[in-house]
């Protein structure tokens, strides 16, 4: 029997509109809505696509939103003072600078200035720091680990005291993920195994899980003997293998054989149609949260 597919297309629009009844909750009570600046140094095209994404969906939201875009020759001082200027914008709740960056400038001096509190991405290393504590102290979780737990949250997927096994360490992914899962509270109080390509056996530690996270970046990397029958699988991989001639889009591949894996796999996402979706809606929903702190606490 085929897998049942966790669709983060679908959940991601359940979301969405969620945060739009959020957004004119707080309209309705203080006349405001989530401010959020996303910042684009020059024109790479994948970069100019996604905050093109990012924008639209914070428009649809009602939220106060500014696109600045600046040339790829801004100085790394101007871009730190345009950072220092939308910190102190009381109506700014959230700052996104799209990465990557030219050369010139040192990617983390920017992230480190963004303010941590209007760091919605949560790249921060307080806000990481923050969760690394859990409970009340954590502020924004970072928006891929976020929209992963709420695939397995809202696809019923079990958790409490389940064996999780997330192969790929990334600051971005891997970390912050494999400490959320471990967490005390809902959606959480997994046991968790961090893993990556140089783990010895890795295969027999994929075999445990009872909740298989792969987010290492390579095409094909979990075979399909390599999962538990009925275990839940999020692939997180979003790898370009080809480019089809006729649609002029990339083929992209997950980090897991899909098409095998959804005959042994209890649940599984899809790539594309899983993960990706997730992020921006989790962004927003950072912003969401961060609009509410600052207006609840004047």
């Amino acid at each position: 029997m085929a897998a049942e597919l966790i669709s983060g297309t679908q959940i991601r629009q359940t979301i969405l509109k969620e945060l739009g009844k959020d957004v004119e909750a707080m309209r309705q009570k203080y006349g405001k809505v989530p401010g959020l600046v996303t910042i684009l140094v020059g024109d790479n095209p994948a970069s100019v696509s996604y905050v093109t994404l990012k924008v639209r969906t914070a428009l649809e939201l009602g939220f106060h939103e500014i696109q600045d875009s600046q040339p790829a020759d801004i100085s790394e001082e101007a871009l730190l003072a345009l950072i220092a200027r939308y910190n102190a914008d009381p109506d700014i709740h959230g700052i996104l600078v799209q990465l990557p960056l030219p050369p010139h400038i040192d990617a983390t001096k920017v992230l480190y200035a963004i303010d941590p509190d209007k760091d919605v991405d949560g790249f921060h290393p307080l806000n990481l720091g923050r969760l690394l504590i859990g409970g009340d102290a954590v502020r924004f979780l970072p928006c891929t680990p976020a929209g992963i737990q709420e695939l397995l949250v809202r696809s019923n997927t079990p958790l409490e005291g389940a064996e999780v096994v997330v192969v790929g360490r990334s600051n971005i992914v891997g970390k912050p993920l494999a400490v959320m899962l471990g967490q005390k509270g809902p959606g959480a109080n997994a046991t968790v195994t961090l893993a990556h390509t140089r783990t010895r056996n890795l295969a027999d530690h994929c075999r445990r899980a009872d909740v298989l996270v792969v987010a290492a970046g390579v095409p094909g990397l979990v075979k399909t003997d390599w999962i538990k029958p009925g275990a839940t699988v999020i692939d997180v991989g979003v790898n370009r293998i080809g480019f089809n001639p006729e649609t002029g889009k990339a083929i992209l591949s997950g980090d897991v054989d899909f098409e095998r894996a959804k005959e042994v796999a209890g649940k599984i996402t899809p790539v594309p149609g899983g993960v990706g979706p997730m992020t921006i809606a989790m962004l927003m929903k950072n912003t969401v949260r961060s609009a509410w702190s600052y207006l609840e606490q004047r």
